[in-house]
């Protein structure tokens, strides 16, 4: 602990907070995600700690119910990313060829398409259920993990330990698992973090947009759309979520920062 930097430190204890908040969600909100308990925008009181929204449902209640839908969403659609970017980057970078050019190629394509366009056009099309939003996030971000994943493979494969492993005899599934991707965890955990971020922001722009988490559920970008006309009259409750979104990429990125400088240089083979 005492090797931490402070900013790591602040990093790990906020987006701890968040991720704890989100777990035990139905012990702390005070009350039910969509259940009305007030007048519409009241200030804050020893009643609801931060007021209520615009109709009148207590904002504490629905800024919890919220953060648990944004991080379990978001999280989900990083671990779908990484899951499938990671792999196909590693496999192209192997086995290189038609199948590295087709892969490429192909990413390419995908990415030629800006991101947000291309999730708005699938939506309109599509039921928007969690497990769609959690299916078209990861899919589309994975493209970004996989020139990632590509670009350090490509360099690593061409490593004395990886051609020791090939003269050994290793077959190409121990290569890339035991071999590249552990010399590549370094700038694909970093990339994490930063993706996270990106799937916060994202899921919270597709719900401000009316096509990402549907009420009666909340999520943070949610939030800010049912109570943005009360900013005309100084309510911040629409501020509030922004500022949890903020200061959660700001905490994420803090210890992304603080992995990537502890596991920056290369591990070597297994032998």
């Amino acid at each position: 602990m005492k090797n931490i930097p402070v900013a790591a430190m602040l990093g790990l204890l906020f987006t701890g907070l968040y991720f704890l908040a989100a777990i035990f969600a139905p012990l702390l909100a005070p009350y039910g995600m969509a259940q009305i308990v007030g007048d519409v925008w009241e200030p804050s009181s020893s009643r609801h700690w931060l007021g209520t929204d615009s109709i009148g449902r207590d904002l504490l209640s629905r800024m919890i119910y919220g953060g648990r839908t944004t991080i379990f969403i978001a999280t989900a659609a990083t671990l779908l990313s990484f899951l499938t970017g990671s792999v196909l980057g590693l496999i192209a970078a192997v086995i290189g060829g038609w199948v590295d050019q087709f892969l490429s190629r192909f990413i390419d394509l995908i990415m030629s398409i800006p991101t947000l366009i291309f999730a708005l056009v699938i939506l309109s099309v599509m039921p928007v259920t969690i497990p769609i939003l959690i299916l078209v996030m990861g899919l589309l971000d994975s493209t970004r993990v996989y020139r990632l994943a590509r670009a350090v493979a490509v360099d690593i494969n061409v490593m004395d330990f990886v051609e020791a492993a090939k003269l050994r005899g290793e077959g190409r599934i121990w290569v890339i698992f035991r071999e590249i991707l552990p010399n590549a965890l370094s700038p694909l955990i970093a990339e994490m973090g930063l993706r996270f971020i990106f799937a916060v922001l994202f899921v919270s722009t597709l719900s401000f947009l009316g096509l990402g988490v549907q009420p009666p559920q909340a999520d943070w970008g949610g939030i800010v759309k049912e109570n943005k006309d009360g900013i005309v009259y100084g309510i911040p409750a629409a501020l509030i979520p922004a500022i949890a979104i903020a200061t959660l990429a700001i905490s994420v990125n803090l210890v992304a920062d603080w992995v990537l400088n502890r596991t920056t240089s290369l591990k070597g083979g297994r032998g």
